[in-house]
């Protein structure tokens, strides 16, 4: 046995010692949408190897198969597509020797970004977002150990493909640098996949604001408030990473070197445009909502006023007809001279006319049509 062998046993052995191993009696559970029985199948495990050396993927068949190939190179990067079950979970705890709350909250897919310090290992929990048509989030779970990090979604495909290519093509930094870095970068990526997603938004916002003047209806109000829920979604999914990469940029954590927490700064910038933009958008949101109401509200008065014209307009109508049809009788001079008159008729029909046509003329130099 070689001098790094003996180190990684010893130090797996430290591990187990200064934090509770995890139990299997403990009341863990997965997803409650997915089963927990022994017949599910293993999610896929990826594993990438890395070091200024070069680098190597593999994709593990077994939770101790990815484990025995930590400490080939500098950082090793395992990647699990999937929750599994309870007892995958229980077995990645025992391997990794990862603390049962931690576990805990990889199994509860609601939780918001935040992250823990056990023992040597430093839990982050991320909020991946996607936009088809509508917003989909979705929980990244990342260990930090001395020489690898574990990273548990909840289902296949995710925004990092662009940190896998870095680390293939030996783009950037990332391959001399440790495991924190890989953290930062897994980081930047997550975060930094909310921007396209905003954009897609500012498109959608940009056809719905033609739709709210042009042709406000019912379609579009339903289809502002879904605007409207996917940008709430989005904030309650972005605002806790302004917290979390602060704390891991401030705080004194030993498995993040200075130059790390140096470049968790710059993420944190980009937090701080991320969440600006985010309230520029909700308040376009709000504004389009308050035009078509408006435009709702300008759109039924303009239809009340053109019920009263015609309310207006058929009054003395009324009255005129009302008045002629009392028929009273000729008999006496007080009585309606015009019941016998060759031109009665023709004369109540122009006196309505004259009426109409008066009435509408008095309303358009008012403004009122």
């Amino acid at each position: 046995m070689n001098k790094q062998q003996i180190d990684k046993a010893a130090r797996i052995e430290r591990l187990r010692r200064v934090r509770p191993r995890f139990s299997p009696d403990r009341r863990l559970s997965a997803e409650p949408s997915r089963p927990t029985t022994a017949a599910v199948a293993l999610p896929p495990i990826e594993v990438m190897s890395y070091g200024p050396d070069g680098f190597e993927e593999t994709r593990a068949g077994q939770v101790e198969e990815a484990h025995q190939l930590v400490g080939r190179r500098r950082v090793t990067w395992i990647n699990v597509n999937g929750l599994g079950d309870a007892a995958f979970l229980a077995q990645l705890g025992e391997v990794f020797g990862l603390h049962w709350l931690a576990l805990k909250a990889v199994a509860q897919t609601d939780q918001r970004a935040k992250f823990e310090e056990y023992g040597e290992l430093l839990f982050v929990v991320a909020r991946m977002v996607a936009w088809n048509g509508r917003l989909e989030t979705e929980q990244l779970s990342i260990f930090l150990g001395r020489d690898f990090v574990l990273t548990i979604q909840e289902r296949p495909g995710d925004c990092l493909e662009r940190v896998r290519e870095q680390i293939r093509e030996g783009l950037g930094r990332i391959r001399q640098a440790g495991p924190g870095y890989l953290v930062y970068a897994l980081l930047n990526a997550t975060i930094g996949n909310y921007f396209p997603v905003l954009e897609a938004i500012d498109e959608r916002l940009d056809g719905l604001e033609e739709e709210v003047i042009v042709r406000p209806g019912a379609e579009v109000a339903r289809q502002l408030h879904l605007v409207k829920a996917a940008l709430l979604q989005l904030r309650r999914a972005a605002w806790p990473h302004r917290e979390v990469v602060s704390r891991l940029a401030r705080d004194e954590i030993p498995l993040l070197t200075d130059e790390v927490r140096l470049y968790l700064r710059d993420c944190y910038e980009e937090t701080v445009q991320l969440i600006d933009l985010l309230e520029n958008y909700r308040e376009i949101a709000s504004g389009l909502m308050d035009v078509y109401l408006s435009n709702v509200s300008n759109k039924t008065n303009e239809i009340m006023k053109l019920l009263t014209i015609f309310t207006a307009v058929f009054a003395p109508l009324a009255f005129i007809t009302g008045l002629y049809g009392m028929n009273f009788n000729t008999a006496f001079g007080l009585n309606m001279p015009e019941l016998n008159w060759p031109w009665g008729y023709p004369f109540a029909l122009c006196l309505m006319a004259a009426s109409v046509v008066g009435m509408l003329h008095y309303f358009r130099r008012r403004g009122w049509w």
